[in-house]
């Protein structure tokens, strides 16, 4: 399990410098989707904090805003792998509608890491200490649409395009190396004299 971790990890890290920070395409995203959907919540959990870890000593993305980052991805790992069961074309449509629903709200989430600090900022989408939650909540927004949607839907759309093309291949992979590895494997103990005079039994039946 700690293998493939590492080896979806290092490739959603290797896919993050593909992206485009203009327009806010990510592929990276489509490795946690998938990953977090083949093994589980726990795993898409851990995948989506490991990869967004890696990815920034990657491309020098470290600061402040990376424990945002990281919280993100693996939330949007762990709710891939919380999504009800299906398989075929049901499960890739349903893991591309995740992915754009998802992809938004990372953005949406990525914000908080800065806007209730801009107090000095204009009133209409600034933070104000002491005003009603429902206020704030409009200001936040009305910040979110006029800031980051613009990056927010290129994201959404190209995890669609992605689920589309790769979604059921990468799916299928995932889930045939899992069976290979035995995930599931019990481990048996038994008592050394048991097994010793097993041994013996079986040299003398030789």
């Amino acid at each position: 399990a700690l293998a493939m971790l590492g080896v979806l990890a290092a490739c959603a890290a290797a896919l993050r410098p593909l992206g485009s920070g203009v327009s806010g395409f990510q592929p990276m995203f489509i490795v946690l989707i998938l990953g977090g959907r083949a093994l589980g919540p726990g795993f898409g959990f851990a995948l989506g904090l490991v990869g967004m870890f890696g990815s920034a000593l990657l491309t020098g993305g470290v600061g402040p805003w990376l424990p945002f980052q990281m919280l993100g991805a693996a939330w949007l790992g762990m709710g891939a792998g919380l999504l009800p069961r299906c398989s075929g074309r049901i499960e890739v449509a349903m893991l591309a509608g995740y992915g754009a629903v998802s992809g938004v709200l990372y953005g949406f989430l990525l914000n908080m890491w800065f806007w209730p600090f801009l107090t000095g900022a204009d009133a209409a989408i600034s933070f104000v200490p002491g005003d009603p939650l429902t206020a704030n909540l409009g200001r936040f927004l009305a910040f979110c649409l006029l800031t980051s949607l613009g990056f927010d839907i290129p994201r959404a759309i190209g995890i669609i395009v992605l689920s589309a093309f790769v979604g059921g291949p990468m799916l299928r992979a995932i889930r045939r190396a899992t069976r290979k590895a035995h995930f599931t494997a019990q481990a048996r103990f038994t008592d050394a004299d048991q097994d010793e005079s097993e041994s013996s039994e079986t040299n003398n039946t030789f």
